[in-house]
């Protein structure tokens, strides 16, 4: 019997791209697995909320009535994932699902561990140096905090066993989703393996969301986690 993979797509004012990578991950082959797609709008305000609508009968959309985060967008849709995976999917178009398959294969021969897609594992591209940087920085505190080897926890490509991401009780709401699941992966014991991606970086005209005081609480979210 073929597994499941459960997509989750969190959606927040992504009218030009929604479609894009709708289309992206209906195209991407999975030898031995289905596909479940969860999208959840969280407080759309451009047209995304009205092509969503428009696509319900065809994909399970979820609606939140304002905007909570990214964090928050997962956890709803983590009440109705039927798959023995999950991977979180941006709506836009920086990640590509062809890489999906190296994440499951690795996932397939690793039970029980988490599996990571690392942009700085290889060539992919980088954005502003300012975010390559922070991201380094909070890498860098979870290797020294946790003994870890760690290159990209903030990496939007983290392919999960259902089983362990249902019980790792998931507080945050933000971008600090990243920093407080990988935390808690590594206080469990769980490994976290690493493989790498590519990544197409935008540019904050095109969309770009996260900010510098998403930095900031994702160092303290580290600490708060580990002590």
């Amino acid at each position: 019997m073929a597994k499941i993979l459960s997509i989750i797509i969190p959606v927040y004012n992504e009218e030009k791209t929604i479609e894009k990578i709708l289309e992206a991950t209906e195209k991407t082959q999975l030898p031995n697995f289905k596909k479940e797609i969860l999208i959840v709008d969280d407080g759309s305000t451009d047209g995304t909320r009205e092509i969503l609508k428009k696509l319900a009968a065809k994909y399970q959309v979820l609606f939140h009535k304002r905007n909570r985060g990214k964090g928050a967008a997962i956890k709803t849709a983590l009440h109705f994932v039927k798959g023995d995976y999950v991977i979180i999917q941006d709506a836009d178009l920086e990640y590509d699902p062809a890489d999906w398959q190296k994440l499951i294969e690795t996932a397939e021969q690793s039970p029980k561990a988490v599996i990571y897609g690392s942009r700085n594992l290889g060539t992919a591209g980088r954005g502003y140096l300012p975010y390559y940087l922070g991201g380094r920085l909070l890498t860098s505190l979870v290797n020294l905090l946790f003994r870890t080897r760690l290159t990209d926890i903030n990496t939007g490509y983290k392919l999960f066993p259902t089983e362990i991401l249902r019980t790792l009780n998931l507080q945050s709401n933000g971008f600090e989703f990243c920093e407080e699941v990988t935390c808690k992966i590594l206080k469990r014991g769980n490994v976290i393996k690493e493989v790498p991606i590519g990544y197409r970086p935008r540019t904050f005209q095109e969309g770009k969301k996260i900010s510098f005081w998403d930095g900031l609480i994702g160092i303290w979210t580290i600490i708060k986690n580990r002590f």
